[in-house]
């Protein structure tokens, strides 16, 4: 495409009859590449790497979305104007196929010893994915948190949130919590709508194992569950938007409008997974026809559904878990855990009877039975 531009140029806009037949040749192959652009992003980056010879990566292709609004929404301008830089960042944190790692963190969360250094550990100690990273956005809500950022991580953000303790360990359904669950979805749309899938990870999920092997080529979106019930498309698995990976078409920024938007239909202090759970319905039955897949809480495991084997888990949330020093608790018991199991050699690891200590204080705090 690179070249066919600059012989356009060179041409002063005059079209030889060669050129002509040339353009004809190549019209059919650049309109199946366009119509194909909902799908080509689908090769997530533990599966390929692959850039086309003028060296732009796959995701290129697919970045219409961000100049697409329908239904409504707003344009361009608009957005580029809420998140300056952006733009200009998303390049270099994303994979080759436009994938980007989202997580968010206020001044709390991010302060030494605290959720952000077991997040990062994590990679560090995981199996071959600290190069993840390099792929990884970090959402500062508020300065502090973005100063605190910018010492260990090399890819922060600013997204002030204007709402009062936003800075605090919010507990969960406050005001403050609930502006910065929604102030994170708008960002997340514009990403989407700039032409990059993301995958949205709470800081409270310990990384252990590459989770995009697990997840589905076809999805537009999957998404992680409190509790599985075995059938990765049924609409009755509990959804938790705390991790969840969605694919950049022109359909998934409509659905992320639209869930944005029903905020507005429910009660005031309704949180972002609330309004999800109600809708989801609609994204799959309704005309966007969206793909939606739950993950298995055996592969994405968390303190809601606990399993206690460590041979395919790919990560730990501390879901079901209320209060930040209850989460350390029970998070460092996980770190400790998978370093003894790390440790053993392979045919032992087989073998092992190790098992993840149940999460017992957050259990506590949500009354979960052992």
């Amino acid at each position: 495409m690179g070249s066919l531009r600059s012989t356009q140029h060179d041409c002063g806009g005059g079209v030889s009859h060669s050129l002509s037949f040339l353009l004809g040749a190549l019209l059919p192959t650049v309109l199946l590449l366009f119509l194909a652009s909902d799908r080509v992003d689908e090769q997530l980056s533990s599966i390929s790497t692959f850039r086309f010879r003028n060296g732009s990566s796959a995701h290129q292709l697919t970045s219409h979305a961000a100049d697409l609004p329908t239904n409504g929404s707003d344009g361009g301008d608009k957005k580029e104007e809420s998140f300056p830089g952006l733009a200009e960042l998303l390049p270099r944190v994303a994979m080759d196929d436009g994938t980007v790692i989202i997580t968010s963190v206020n001044e709390a969360f991010a302060r030494p010893g605290s959720l952000l250094d077991l997040f990062r550990g994590s990679f560090h100690d995981g199996e071959g994915i600290g190069h993840l990273l390099n792929h990884t956005l970090i959402v500062a809500v508020d300065p502090g948190a973005l100063a605190l950022c910018k010492a260990v991580h090399p890819h922060c953000y600013l997204l002030e949130v204007m709402a009062a303790g936003v800075s605090s360990a919010n507990g969960f359904m406050t005001r403050s919590y609930l502006e910065l669950v929604w102030s994170k979805l708008t960002l997340q749309h514009r990403v989407l709508q700039l032409g990059y899938n993301y995958l949205y990870t709470d800081l409270d999920v310990l990384w252990l194992r590459n989770p995009f092997r697990h997840i589905s080529l076809y999805a537009d979106m999957a998404v992680s569950t409190d509790r599985f019930n075995g059938d990765a498309e049924d609409l009755t698995n509990a959804p938790n938007t705390g991790f969840y990976y969605v694919r950049s078409t022109n359909r998934t920024v409509e659905m992320v409008r639209r869930w944005r938007a029903a905020r507005s239909r429910f009660r005031p202090l309704a949180h972002d997974q609330e309004v999800f759970e109600a809708i989801k319905g609609e994204f799959v039955a309704g005309e966007l026809r969206i793909k939606l897949v739950f993950l298995d809480t055996a592969l994405f495991d968390g303190f809601c559904e606990y399993h206690g084997e460590m041979d395919r888990v790919c990560t730990m949330h501390a879901n079901c878990c209320l209060r930040l020093a209850t989460k350390m608790h029970d998070l460092r018991n996980v770190v400790a855990d998978w370093k003894r199991y790390s440790s053993l050699p392979p045919p032992e690891k087989m073998s092992s009877k190790l098992r993840w200590t149940y999460p017992a204080k957050c259990a506590a705090t949500m009354k979960i039975p052992a």
